[in-house]
């Protein structure tokens, strides 16, 4: 088939939207389809490359300053987006965002009778944060956002969201038609306890005498990476361990500040940016993963981090709970509870048993999240929808 997915983020952006949507296109070129992304370049200028057998469309764009490396298509694009849906000739549009290109996209794919789906990623919460507005401007910016996303995703053909938490939002919020549940997928070849990571171990200088406490991800806000260095104190004080929080963003410096502030810095990292050559690698420097996001419409660091036979201690928030079966391949703690945090890992770091358990849990749980099957589903969707 040819297949356009037009994103409003695309790798090398950070977050789980553009990994998806690198992942699924990547994914389908391998299994034999024609596939075009169109998604903002790197710069002012249209441009057209090739990537792992993927057509790159970029729309000229402009850097966001509030997020440094992030970019946007700005307006008054309509016009390229359709003259490129008219070169592509695509069986089928697959959106990824409602934001300007995805907008767009399904505009100009309506206009031409070409059949549209949506994968909704958004919360609010994950952009809003960063304007710092006042309560009830801020719950009225939700609001608004979400009638904004209804309103493009109303249009569409089919509509798929991560998890059952995600469809359950979406109607929340407004949403008429139904959203089918279908797991983002991880690459289990890729990511694997057959993995090494003691290379980065070495280059990181990471003591091999401790188990290690590891998140994966950006550093901003809404990951609550300070609740982590909270409990931090706590822990070490039962069980000796090191911290690595492995990935760049907006409160990196605080959040270094704050291990000063707490006397930790010698038993906490910071990695930086990890390269996507390094990232299936390292997961396996760890003995535990934590996440404390509370905005996490499924969390793709977290089934990268099962997917590699590591115990989970996440917050029980949104659709993480999805994922860590609490008192199966890890634990749950209460949002904003440091405290509990703390006990959680220092429980399975103290029971070498219930670690070894928790790992064989976490690699069953996640066969169901295989790529592949991620794919099936969607091929099966596509060829549903062009041959109605």
């Amino acid at each position: 088939m040819r297949i356009l997915i037009a994103t409003d983020t695309y790798y090398p952006d950070v977050n789980g939207a553009a990994y998806f949507a690198y992942r699924l296109a990547t994914t389908l070129a391998r299994r034999g389809h024609n596939v075009f992304v169109m998604c903002p370049s790197r710069s002012s200028r249209n441009t057209m490359s090739n990537d792992d057998g993927v057509t790159l469309y970029g729309i000229r764009s402009i850097p966001i300053l509030i997020y440094r490396n992030f970019r946007i298509s700005p307006l008054f694009i309509s016009r390229t987006i359709r003259r490129t849906i008219k070169e592509v000739s695509p069986d089928i549009v697959h959106i990824q965002n409602h934001f300007l290109i995805g907008r767009e996209a399904v505009s100009a794919a309506k206009k031409l009778g070409i059949p549209v789906i949506g994968t909704n990623h958004f919360m609010p919460e994950n952009l809003l944060h960063y304007l710092h507005l006042p309560g009830i401007v801020d719950r009225w910016a939700q609001k608004l956002a979400w009638r904004l996303f209804v309103r493009v995703f109303q249009q569409l053909n089919f509509i798929a969201t991560p998890t059952k938490t995600a469809a359950t939002l979406l109607k929340k919020a407004g949403l008429d038609k139904d959203a089918m549940p279908i797991s983002c997928g991880i690459d289990l070849e890729r990511f694997s306890p057959a993995n090494d990571g003691l290379y980065l171990k070495r280059s990181f200088d990471i003591p091999d005498s401790k188990p290690v406490l590891l998140y994966v991800g950006r550093l901003d806000k809404e990951k609550r990476i300070d609740l982590i260095l909270r409990a931090l104190p706590d822990i070490l004080r039962v069980t000796g361990v090191h911290l690595v929080l492995a990935g760049t963003g907006r409160e990196k410096g605080k959040l270094e500040e704050l291990t000063e502030k707490l006397g930790i810095q010698k038993a906490v990292t910071f990695t930086g940016f990890v390269p996507d050559k390094d990232l299936q690698n390292i997961y396996r420097i760890a003995d535990l993963f934590v996440t404390a996001g509370t905005a996490e419409l499924q969390s793709i660091v977290t089934m990268e981090a099962m997917a590699s036979g590591l115990p989970v201690v996440a917050a029980n928030a949104m659709a993480l709970p999805e994922l860590v079966h609490d008192g199966e391949n890890g634990y749950l703690f209460s949002n904003g509870n440091s405290q509990m945090l703390a006990e959680k890992v220092i429980a399975i770091l103290s029971d070498q048993t219930m670690r070894t358990q928790m790992s064989r849990k976490s690699l069953e749980i996640i066969k169901d999240h295989d790529i592949n099957k991620t794919i099936e589903k969607y091929e099966a969707i596509y060829n549903e929808i062009t041959n109605r």
